[in-house]
């Protein structure tokens, strides 16, 4: 069902879980799918030792592609006209996360309805890893 600019009012919010107990598995599976082997996201010895971090952490767009999948489910597939996101935080194998988009506006462009959206993402700390914006297209 599309979403209808009739429908929407400022402050609106749509939540879903993205991801429940992120698998180190997922993070290699995302390094073969993008082609990003950064070792960072899948070398322990080296993510601990040389880089001093207390483990292997996510791809930044593996948590905006996570994101993006809330969104289109959202307002719909070819619907999404802008996405831009800032990653501010890691995140880590074990974490849950959970995604909001929150209408901004909802405005007329070139003759069409489009909805403006912030988006932020934490894990179950509450703890932001990823804020952004969308725009879409939408109903009348």
């Amino acid at each position: 069902m599309a979403l209808k600019a009739s429908e929407l009012k400022v402050g609106d919010t749509h939540t879903a879980r993205l991801v429940e107990d992120l698998k180190r598995t997922q993070l290699v599976q995302y390094a073969g799918a993008s082609g990003d082997y950064n070792p960072l996201h899948s070398d322990e010895i080296f993510t601990t030792k040389v880089a001093g971090y207390p483990s292997v952490f996510a791809h930044g767009m593996l948590t905006m592609g996570m994101t993006g999948k809330m969104l289109t489910d959202y307002v719909g597939d070819a619907r999404l006209t802008k996405y831009g996101v800032r990653f501010t935080s890691q995140v880590w194998p074990g974490d849950t996360l959970d995604s909001t988009a929150t209408v901004k506006a909802v405005t007329d462009k070139d003759g069409k309805k489009v909805v403006e959206l912030d988006v932020k993402t934490v894990n179950q700390n509450g703890v932001e890893v990823l804020s952004g914006y969308a725009e879409a297209r939408v109903d009348p």
